[in-house]
Protein backbone atom coordinates (compact mmCIF):
# COMPACT_ATOMS: atom_id res chain seq x y z
CA UNK A 1 0.00 0.00 0.00
CA UNK A 2 1.36 3.83 -0.94
CA UNK A 3 2.32 5.94 1.42
CA UNK A 4 -0.44 8.28 0.82
CA UNK A 5 -3.25 5.32 1.42
CA UNK A 6 -1.12 4.28 4.56
CA UNK A 7 -1.58 7.58 5.96
CA UNK A 8 -5.35 7.80 5.02
CA UNK A 9 -6.19 4.33 6.70
CA UNK A 10 -4.39 5.67 9.61
CA UNK A 11 -7.07 8.80 10.10
CA UNK A 12 -9.73 6.46 9.09
CA UNK A 13 -9.16 4.44 11.95
CA UNK A 14 -8.65 7.26 14.10
CA UNK A 15 -11.77 8.60 12.98
CA UNK A 16 -13.91 5.39 13.64
CA UNK A 17 -12.65 5.78 17.18
CA UNK A 18 -13.84 9.26 17.77
CA UNK A 19 -16.94 9.45 19.14
CA UNK A 20 -17.66 12.92 17.56
CA UNK A 21 -16.82 11.72 13.83
CA UNK A 22 -19.12 8.75 14.64
CA UNK A 23 -21.80 10.85 16.45
CA UNK A 24 -21.72 13.70 13.32
CA UNK A 25 -21.61 10.87 10.82
CA UNK A 26 -24.54 8.88 11.78
CA UNK A 27 -26.22 11.98 12.22
CA UNK A 28 -25.70 13.26 9.08
CA UNK A 29 -26.37 10.08 7.30
CA UNK A 30 -29.34 9.30 9.14
CA UNK A 31 -30.51 13.23 7.97
CA UNK A 32 -29.65 12.96 4.18
CA UNK A 33 -31.72 9.35 4.52
CA UNK A 34 -34.76 11.41 5.65
CA UNK A 35 -34.71 13.79 3.60
CA UNK A 36 -34.43 11.92 0.52
CA UNK A 37 -37.49 10.07 1.56
CA UNK A 38 -39.09 13.12 2.48
CA UNK A 39 -38.43 15.59 -0.12
CA UNK A 40 -39.01 12.35 -2.74
CA UNK A 41 -42.21 11.54 -0.99
CA UNK A 42 -43.41 15.51 -0.83
CA UNK A 43 -42.75 15.63 -4.82
CA UNK A 44 -44.82 12.21 -5.91
CA UNK A 45 -47.53 13.75 -3.34
CA UNK A 46 -47.58 17.12 -4.99
CA UNK A 47 -47.52 15.87 -8.17
CA UNK A 48 -50.47 13.51 -7.67
CA UNK A 49 -52.18 16.38 -5.96
CA UNK A 50 -51.95 18.89 -8.54
CA UNK A 51 -52.87 16.03 -11.51
CA UNK A 52 -55.95 15.19 -9.89
CA UNK A 53 -57.03 18.86 -9.26
CA UNK A 54 -56.05 19.89 -12.73
CA UNK A 55 -57.92 16.61 -14.33
CA UNK A 56 -61.37 18.45 -11.65
CA UNK A 57 -60.75 21.89 -13.27
CA UNK A 58 -61.01 20.12 -16.89
CA UNK A 59 -63.82 18.29 -15.95
CA UNK A 60 -65.17 21.29 -14.44
CA UNK A 61 -65.02 23.08 -17.71
CA UNK A 62 -66.33 20.59 -20.30
CA UNK A 63 -68.95 20.03 -18.02
CA UNK A 64 -70.58 23.68 -18.04
CA UNK A 65 -73.52 23.92 -19.66
CA UNK A 66 -74.81 25.69 -22.60
CA UNK A 67 -73.99 29.37 -21.84
CA UNK A 68 -73.11 32.79 -23.58
CA UNK A 69 -69.48 32.37 -24.26
CA UNK A 70 -68.46 35.33 -22.76
CA UNK A 71 -70.00 33.97 -19.58
CA UNK A 72 -67.56 31.26 -19.93
CA UNK A 73 -64.79 34.19 -20.64
CA UNK A 74 -65.77 34.86 -16.94
CA UNK A 75 -66.16 31.84 -15.40
CA UNK A 76 -62.38 31.11 -15.95
CA UNK A 77 -59.88 28.17 -15.97
CA UNK A 78 -57.76 26.44 -13.38
CA UNK A 79 -54.27 25.47 -14.20
CA UNK A 80 -51.52 23.42 -12.45
CA UNK A 81 -48.07 23.97 -12.81
CA UNK A 82 -46.58 19.67 -12.74
CA UNK A 83 -43.30 19.25 -10.37
CA UNK A 84 -39.89 17.96 -12.31
CA UNK A 85 -38.45 14.53 -11.44
CA UNK A 86 -35.66 16.00 -10.06
CA UNK A 87 -37.96 18.39 -7.89
CA UNK A 88 -37.64 15.21 -5.29
CA UNK A 89 -33.88 16.26 -5.47
CA UNK A 90 -33.98 19.98 -4.83
CA UNK A 91 -37.69 21.75 -4.84
CA UNK A 92 -35.75 24.77 -5.82
CA UNK A 93 -38.09 27.96 -5.86
CA UNK A 94 -41.23 26.17 -6.01
CA UNK A 95 -42.45 26.54 -2.01
CA UNK A 96 -41.86 30.42 -2.71
CA UNK A 97 -43.51 31.13 -6.50
CA UNK A 98 -47.02 29.36 -6.23
CA UNK A 99 -48.15 26.11 -8.47
CA UNK A 100 -51.55 27.33 -9.38
CA UNK A 101 -53.12 30.28 -11.69
CA UNK A 102 -57.13 31.22 -12.70
CA UNK A 103 -57.15 32.15 -15.75
CA UNK A 104 -59.68 34.54 -16.80
CA UNK A 105 -60.79 37.25 -19.22
CA UNK A 106 -59.57 40.75 -19.21
CA UNK A 107 -56.69 39.40 -16.22
CA UNK A 108 -53.48 38.24 -15.94
CA UNK A 109 -53.30 36.65 -12.60
CA UNK A 110 -50.55 35.55 -10.36
CA UNK A 111 -49.31 31.82 -9.33
CA UNK A 112 -51.38 31.10 -5.90
CA UNK A 113 -50.84 28.38 -3.31
CA UNK A 114 -46.62 28.46 -2.41
CA UNK A 115 -45.88 26.61 0.67
CA UNK A 116 -44.26 28.59 2.20
CA UNK A 117 -47.28 31.58 2.38
CA UNK A 118 -48.83 28.34 4.04
CA UNK A 119 -46.12 27.19 6.53
CA UNK A 120 -43.99 28.52 9.39
CA UNK A 121 -41.43 31.16 8.87
CA UNK A 122 -39.06 28.40 9.63
CA UNK A 123 -39.57 26.91 5.95
CA UNK A 124 -37.86 30.08 4.52
CA UNK A 125 -34.36 28.97 5.49
CA UNK A 126 -34.79 26.04 3.47
CA UNK A 127 -36.65 22.72 2.58
CA UNK A 128 -35.07 19.57 4.17
CA UNK A 129 -34.06 17.60 1.04
CA UNK A 130 -30.96 15.72 -0.27
CA UNK A 131 -29.44 19.23 -1.70
CA UNK A 132 -30.11 21.40 1.51
CA UNK A 133 -28.15 18.94 3.46
CA UNK A 134 -25.27 18.45 1.16
CA UNK A 135 -25.22 22.39 0.80
CA UNK A 136 -25.43 23.73 4.22
CA UNK A 137 -24.89 20.32 6.38
CA UNK A 138 -22.74 18.10 4.90
CA UNK A 139 -19.87 21.15 5.13
CA UNK A 140 -20.66 21.49 9.14
CA UNK A 141 -19.58 17.71 9.34
CA UNK A 142 -16.49 17.88 7.15
CA UNK A 143 -15.46 20.53 9.47
CA UNK A 144 -15.68 18.77 12.69
CA UNK A 145 -13.86 15.96 11.55
CA UNK A 146 -11.07 17.07 9.32
CA UNK A 147 -10.45 20.15 11.39
CA UNK A 148 -7.77 18.57 13.30
CA UNK A 149 -5.99 16.78 10.89
CA UNK A 150 -2.88 18.52 10.52
CA UNK A 151 -3.66 21.21 13.27
CA UNK A 152 -4.12 18.78 16.22
CA UNK A 153 -0.76 16.62 15.13
CA UNK A 154 1.20 19.76 15.15
CA UNK A 155 0.15 20.24 18.51
CA UNK A 156 0.96 16.73 19.20
CA UNK A 157 4.37 16.92 17.65
CA UNK A 158 3.28 14.15 15.73
CA UNK A 159 4.30 15.79 12.01
CA UNK A 160 8.02 15.88 12.74
CA UNK A 161 7.60 11.82 12.95
CA UNK A 162 6.29 11.94 9.63
CA UNK A 163 9.25 13.92 8.23
CA UNK A 164 11.68 11.39 10.24
CA UNK A 165 10.08 8.17 8.40
CA UNK A 166 11.05 10.57 5.05
CA UNK A 167 7.22 11.85 3.93
CA UNK A 168 7.08 15.09 2.55
CA UNK A 169 4.69 17.70 2.99
CA UNK A 170 3.09 17.04 -0.23
CA UNK A 171 2.41 13.47 0.87
CA UNK A 172 0.94 14.41 4.25
CA UNK A 173 -1.40 16.66 2.58
CA UNK A 174 -2.28 13.78 -0.09
CA UNK A 175 -3.27 11.27 2.69
CA UNK A 176 -5.15 14.06 5.02
CA UNK A 177 -6.93 15.21 1.69
CA UNK A 178 -7.91 11.05 0.54
CA UNK A 179 -9.01 10.42 4.52
CA UNK A 180 -11.24 13.40 4.76
CA UNK A 181 -12.68 12.52 0.50
CA UNK A 182 -13.41 9.34 1.81
CA UNK A 183 -15.52 10.35 4.36
CA UNK A 184 -17.52 13.44 1.97
CA UNK A 185 -17.94 10.05 -0.53
CA UNK A 186 -19.66 8.95 2.26
CA UNK A 187 -21.85 11.91 3.08
CA UNK A 188 -22.28 11.86 -1.07
CA UNK A 189 -24.06 8.51 -0.93
CA UNK A 190 -27.87 9.05 0.30
CA UNK A 191 -27.75 12.14 -2.06
CA UNK A 192 -26.58 9.45 -5.43
CA UNK A 193 -29.10 6.90 -4.57
CA UNK A 194 -31.91 9.44 -4.42
CA UNK A 195 -31.03 10.46 -7.82
CA UNK A 196 -30.80 7.06 -9.04
CA UNK A 197 -34.01 6.38 -7.47
CA UNK A 198 -34.97 9.03 -9.68
CA UNK A 199 -34.10 8.38 -12.53
CA UNK A 200 -35.54 5.10 -12.42
CA UNK A 201 -39.04 5.87 -10.84
CA UNK A 202 -39.96 9.14 -12.05
CA UNK A 203 -37.64 8.97 -15.83
CA UNK A 204 -35.37 11.81 -14.94
CA UNK A 205 -32.71 12.45 -17.20
CA UNK A 206 -29.66 10.49 -16.39
CA UNK A 207 -27.61 13.02 -17.56
CA UNK A 208 -29.12 15.83 -15.18
CA UNK A 209 -28.61 13.52 -12.63
CA UNK A 210 -24.55 13.14 -13.56
CA UNK A 211 -24.24 16.63 -13.85
CA UNK A 212 -26.06 16.89 -10.26
CA UNK A 213 -23.66 14.22 -8.92
CA UNK A 214 -19.99 16.06 -10.44
CA UNK A 215 -21.25 19.47 -9.40
CA UNK A 216 -22.19 18.18 -5.75
CA UNK A 217 -18.76 16.20 -5.55
CA UNK A 218 -16.81 19.13 -6.84
CA UNK A 219 -18.32 21.36 -4.14
CA UNK A 220 -17.71 18.70 -1.05
CA UNK A 221 -13.85 18.38 -2.86
CA UNK A 222 -14.07 22.09 -2.15
CA UNK A 223 -14.64 21.58 1.41
CA UNK A 224 -12.26 18.83 1.99
CA UNK A 225 -9.79 21.00 0.19
CA UNK A 226 -10.50 23.80 2.69
CA UNK A 227 -10.43 22.19 5.77
CA UNK A 228 -6.94 20.51 4.89
CA UNK A 229 -5.87 23.92 4.01
CA UNK A 230 -7.24 26.32 7.07
CA UNK A 231 -5.84 23.06 9.18
CA UNK A 232 -2.29 23.13 8.08
CA UNK A 233 -2.21 27.20 8.18
CA UNK A 234 -3.27 27.39 12.01
CA UNK A 235 -0.85 26.74 15.10
CA UNK A 236 -3.74 25.07 17.09
CA UNK A 237 -6.83 22.70 16.28
CA UNK A 238 -9.14 25.40 18.30
CA UNK A 239 -7.62 28.27 15.83
CA UNK A 240 -8.77 25.83 12.79
CA UNK A 241 -11.77 25.00 14.34
CA UNK A 242 -13.19 28.54 15.07
CA UNK A 243 -11.77 30.15 11.14
CA UNK A 244 -13.60 27.03 9.53
CA UNK A 245 -16.33 27.69 11.62
CA UNK A 246 -16.41 31.18 10.46
CA UNK A 247 -16.02 30.52 7.23
CA UNK A 248 -19.35 28.42 6.92
CA UNK A 249 -21.44 30.71 8.66
CA UNK A 250 -20.47 33.32 6.37
CA UNK A 251 -20.28 31.45 3.17
CA UNK A 252 -23.15 28.63 3.72
CA UNK A 253 -25.71 31.27 5.60
CA UNK A 254 -25.03 34.58 6.19
CA UNK A 255 -23.76 35.78 1.88
CA UNK A 256 -26.94 33.42 0.84
CA UNK A 257 -29.44 35.04 3.26
CA UNK A 258 -28.34 38.99 2.83
CA UNK A 259 -28.09 38.34 -1.14
CA UNK A 260 -32.06 38.61 -1.66
CA UNK A 261 -31.83 41.65 0.43
CA UNK A 262 -28.76 43.34 -1.38
CA UNK A 263 -30.48 42.36 -5.06
CA UNK A 264 -34.41 43.83 -3.75
CA UNK A 265 -32.37 47.62 -2.90
CA UNK A 266 -30.22 47.20 -6.24
CA UNK A 267 -33.36 45.73 -8.29
CA UNK A 268 -36.49 46.75 -6.63
CA UNK A 269 -39.79 45.32 -7.81
CA UNK A 270 -42.98 47.53 -8.09
CA UNK A 271 -45.86 46.00 -5.36
CA UNK A 272 -48.77 43.89 -6.61
CA UNK A 273 -51.12 47.43 -6.11
CA UNK A 274 -48.63 49.36 -8.21
CA UNK A 275 -48.70 47.17 -11.15
CA UNK A 276 -52.38 47.23 -11.08
CA UNK A 277 -52.27 51.07 -11.08
CA UNK A 278 -50.13 51.19 -13.65
CA UNK A 279 -52.24 48.76 -15.84
CA UNK A 280 -55.40 50.40 -15.57
CA UNK A 281 -53.96 53.40 -16.66
CA UNK A 282 -52.07 52.77 -19.21
CA UNK A 283 -55.29 50.52 -20.40
CA UNK A 284 -57.75 53.47 -20.73
CA UNK A 285 -54.40 55.36 -22.67
CA UNK A 286 -54.79 52.10 -25.05
CA UNK A 287 -58.17 51.82 -25.29
CA UNK A 288 -61.94 51.25 -24.12
CA UNK A 289 -64.26 48.90 -25.69
CA UNK A 290 -67.05 50.01 -23.23
CA UNK A 291 -66.88 53.71 -24.69
CA UNK A 292 -68.51 54.02 -27.40
CA UNK A 293 -66.70 57.41 -28.32
CA UNK A 294 -62.94 55.80 -27.62
CA UNK A 295 -60.82 56.48 -30.39
CA UNK A 296 -59.19 53.45 -30.95
CA UNK A 297 -62.32 51.34 -30.74
CA UNK A 298 -64.24 54.14 -33.34
CA UNK A 299 -61.24 53.73 -35.52
CA UNK A 300 -62.06 49.75 -35.22
CA UNK A 301 -65.57 49.82 -35.99
CA UNK A 302 -64.98 52.39 -39.33
CA UNK A 303 -62.18 49.64 -40.43
CA UNK A 304 -64.61 46.72 -39.99
CA UNK A 305 -68.03 48.88 -41.60
CA UNK A 306 -65.58 49.57 -44.74
CA UNK A 307 -64.03 45.86 -44.95
CA UNK A 308 -67.10 44.49 -45.07
CA UNK A 309 -68.97 47.46 -47.59
CA UNK A 310 -71.86 47.58 -44.86
CA UNK A 311 -72.96 51.26 -43.29
CA UNK A 312 -74.10 49.75 -40.04
CA UNK A 313 -72.59 47.18 -36.95
CA UNK A 314 -76.10 45.42 -37.44
CA UNK A 315 -75.10 44.53 -41.32
CA UNK A 316 -71.95 42.75 -40.32
CA UNK A 317 -71.47 39.38 -41.11
CA UNK A 318 -70.10 39.03 -37.59
CA UNK A 319 -71.59 39.74 -34.12
CA UNK A 320 -69.47 43.11 -33.34
CA UNK A 321 -69.95 42.34 -29.96
CA UNK A 322 -67.97 39.21 -30.49
CA UNK A 323 -65.34 41.06 -32.82
CA UNK A 324 -65.10 44.22 -30.16
CA UNK A 325 -64.50 41.58 -27.51
CA UNK A 326 -61.36 39.75 -29.38
CA UNK A 327 -59.68 43.40 -30.02
CA UNK A 328 -60.03 44.49 -26.47
CA UNK A 329 -58.30 41.26 -25.00
CA UNK A 330 -55.42 41.55 -27.90
CA UNK A 331 -54.66 44.92 -26.47
CA UNK A 332 -54.95 44.03 -22.90
CA UNK A 333 -52.89 40.64 -23.49
CA UNK A 334 -49.94 42.66 -25.17
CA UNK A 335 -49.89 45.09 -22.31
CA UNK A 336 -50.04 42.34 -19.46
CA UNK A 337 -47.10 40.72 -21.47
CA UNK A 338 -45.03 44.01 -22.03
CA UNK A 339 -45.45 44.68 -17.80
CA UNK A 340 -44.90 40.91 -16.83
CA UNK A 341 -41.65 40.94 -19.33
CA UNK A 342 -40.45 44.00 -17.70
CA UNK A 343 -41.14 42.29 -14.16
CA UNK A 344 -38.75 39.06 -15.77
CA UNK A 345 -36.16 41.52 -16.78
CA UNK A 346 -36.27 43.34 -12.97
CA UNK A 347 -36.75 39.57 -11.44
CA UNK A 348 -33.54 38.56 -13.79
CA UNK A 349 -31.12 41.53 -12.80
CA UNK A 350 -32.23 40.43 -8.91
CA UNK A 351 -30.67 37.22 -9.78
CA UNK A 352 -28.06 38.35 -11.22
CA UNK A 353 -27.04 40.13 -8.65
CA UNK A 354 -27.35 36.97 -6.01
CA UNK A 355 -25.42 34.87 -8.42
CA UNK A 356 -22.38 37.81 -8.52
CA UNK A 357 -22.13 36.68 -4.82
CA UNK A 358 -21.18 33.56 -5.62
CA UNK A 359 -17.67 35.06 -6.01
CA UNK A 360 -18.11 35.29 -2.19
CA UNK A 361 -19.70 32.11 -1.42
CA UNK A 362 -19.82 28.94 -3.34
CA UNK A 363 -22.99 27.82 -1.40
CA UNK A 364 -24.84 30.34 -4.10
CA UNK A 365 -23.18 28.76 -7.05
CA UNK A 366 -23.92 25.22 -6.15
CA UNK A 367 -27.53 26.40 -5.63
CA UNK A 368 -27.47 28.01 -8.85
CA UNK A 369 -26.07 24.70 -10.51
CA UNK A 370 -28.18 22.93 -8.98
CA UNK A 371 -31.53 24.40 -9.63
CA UNK A 372 -30.64 25.20 -13.26
CA UNK A 373 -30.08 21.09 -13.69
CA UNK A 374 -33.05 20.10 -11.60
CA UNK A 375 -35.50 22.26 -13.78
CA UNK A 376 -36.92 23.87 -10.11
CA UNK A 377 -35.24 27.88 -10.80
CA UNK A 378 -36.94 30.66 -11.17
CA UNK A 379 -36.52 30.40 -14.74
CA UNK A 380 -39.14 27.14 -14.91
CA UNK A 381 -41.14 29.54 -12.88
CA UNK A 382 -41.17 32.07 -15.90
CA UNK A 383 -42.23 29.56 -18.33
CA UNK A 384 -45.28 28.20 -16.46
CA UNK A 385 -45.92 31.93 -16.28
CA UNK A 386 -45.70 32.48 -20.00
CA UNK A 387 -47.26 29.36 -20.76
CA UNK A 388 -50.18 29.36 -18.43
CA UNK A 389 -50.69 33.07 -20.19
CA UNK A 390 -50.50 31.64 -23.98
CA UNK A 391 -53.00 29.19 -23.05
CA UNK A 392 -55.27 31.68 -21.25
CA UNK A 393 -55.57 33.96 -24.84
CA UNK A 394 -55.65 31.13 -26.63
CA UNK A 395 -58.97 30.06 -24.45
CA UNK A 396 -60.27 33.49 -23.95
CA UNK A 397 -59.70 34.36 -27.93
CA UNK A 398 -61.21 31.10 -28.92
CA UNK A 399 -64.55 31.88 -26.70
CA UNK A 400 -64.72 35.69 -28.00
CA UNK A 401 -64.62 34.11 -31.45
CA UNK A 402 -67.40 31.74 -30.72
CA UNK A 403 -69.43 34.74 -29.42
CA UNK A 404 -69.16 36.58 -32.93
CA UNK A 405 -69.77 33.71 -35.35
CA UNK A 406 -71.87 31.42 -32.97
CA UNK A 407 -74.21 34.81 -31.42
CA UNK A 408 -76.04 37.53 -33.77
CA UNK A 409 -75.72 40.94 -32.69
CA UNK A 410 -79.52 41.32 -32.07
CA UNK A 411 -79.91 38.85 -29.80
CA UNK A 412 -76.73 39.51 -28.26
CA UNK A 413 -78.08 42.82 -27.61
CA UNK A 414 -81.66 41.48 -26.46
CA UNK A 415 -80.58 39.06 -24.25
CA UNK A 416 -81.30 40.99 -21.20
CA UNK A 417 -84.66 41.87 -22.34
CA UNK A 418 -85.86 38.57 -24.64
CA UNK A 419 -86.25 35.60 -23.32
CA UNK A 420 -86.26 33.81 -26.25
CA UNK A 421 -82.46 35.73 -27.04
CA UNK A 422 -81.45 34.81 -23.92
CA UNK A 423 -81.91 31.26 -25.07
CA UNK A 424 -80.27 31.60 -28.08
CA UNK A 425 -77.08 33.19 -27.22
CA UNK A 426 -76.72 30.22 -25.19
CA UNK A 427 -75.05 27.52 -27.56
CA UNK A 428 -74.23 24.14 -27.46
CA UNK A 429 -71.85 23.06 -24.34
CA UNK A 430 -69.49 20.70 -26.58
CA UNK A 431 -67.68 23.96 -27.59
CA UNK A 432 -65.87 24.01 -24.56
CA UNK A 433 -64.87 20.01 -25.55
CA UNK A 434 -62.94 21.72 -28.11
CA UNK A 435 -60.80 23.58 -25.71
CA UNK A 436 -57.67 21.63 -25.90
CA UNK A 437 -56.34 20.75 -21.84
CA UNK A 438 -53.12 22.32 -20.65
CA UNK A 439 -49.60 20.92 -21.03
CA UNK A 440 -46.67 22.11 -19.34
CA UNK A 441 -43.74 22.15 -21.43
CA UNK A 442 -40.87 21.99 -19.19
CA UNK A 443 -36.57 23.22 -20.70
CA UNK A 444 -35.10 20.58 -22.17
CA UNK A 445 -31.77 19.28 -21.03
CA UNK A 446 -29.60 21.02 -23.29
CA UNK A 447 -31.13 24.60 -21.61
CA UNK A 448 -30.86 23.55 -18.47
CA UNK A 449 -27.17 22.78 -19.03
CA UNK A 450 -26.92 26.18 -20.39
CA UNK A 451 -28.36 27.50 -17.21
CA UNK A 452 -26.02 25.31 -14.67
CA UNK A 453 -22.94 26.67 -16.61
CA UNK A 454 -22.72 30.27 -15.20
CA UNK A 455 -22.59 28.46 -11.31
CA UNK A 456 -20.32 25.29 -12.38
CA UNK A 457 -17.83 28.00 -13.90
CA UNK A 458 -17.80 30.27 -10.66
CA UNK A 459 -17.42 26.42 -8.67
CA UNK A 460 -14.64 25.74 -10.78
CA UNK A 461 -12.91 29.28 -10.12
CA UNK A 462 -13.31 28.60 -5.97
CA UNK A 463 -11.45 24.89 -7.05
CA UNK A 464 -8.48 26.43 -8.40
CA UNK A 465 -8.24 29.32 -5.80
CA UNK A 466 -8.34 26.18 -3.12
CA UNK A 467 -5.91 24.22 -5.46
CA UNK A 468 -3.84 27.61 -4.87
CA UNK A 469 -4.45 28.25 -1.20
CA UNK A 470 -3.36 24.00 -0.41
CA UNK A 471 -0.16 24.94 -2.51
CA UNK A 472 0.72 27.97 -0.34
CA UNK A 473 -0.82 25.75 3.41
CA UNK A 474 1.68 22.57 1.75
CA UNK A 475 4.84 25.54 1.65
CA UNK A 476 3.89 26.22 5.03
CA UNK A 477 3.71 22.80 5.74
CA UNK A 478 7.25 21.55 4.52
CA UNK A 479 9.12 24.27 6.79
CA UNK A 480 7.13 23.00 9.74
CA UNK A 481 8.57 19.33 9.26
Amino acid sequence: MSPIRLMAANDWRLMARSRVAQLALLMLLALAAVAALTAIAHRDHSNDLRARFQAQADQDFDGQPARHPHRMVHYGHFVFRPLPALAGFDPGVDAFTGSTIFLEGHRQNSANFGDVRQSSLLARFGQLSPAFVLQVLAPLVLIFIGFGLIAAERERGTLRLLRVHGRSAGEVLRGKLLALAGIAAVLLLPACLALAWLTVSAQAEPVAAVLLTIGYAGYLGLWVTGVVTVSALTRSARGALMALLGLWAVTTILVPRIGSDVALRMAPLPTRLETDIAIQRDLHRIGDSHNPDDPHFAAFKAGLLARYKVSRVEDLPLNYRGLVAMEGERLTAGLFDRYAEAQFARQRRQAEVVNGLALLSPAVAVRSLSMALAGTDLEGHRRFLRQAEAYRYTIVQGLNRLQAEAVTYVDDGNRNSDPEAARRVRIDPRHWHDVPDFTYRSAGLGERIRAAAPGAAVLAVWLVLAAGALGLAARRLGRDL
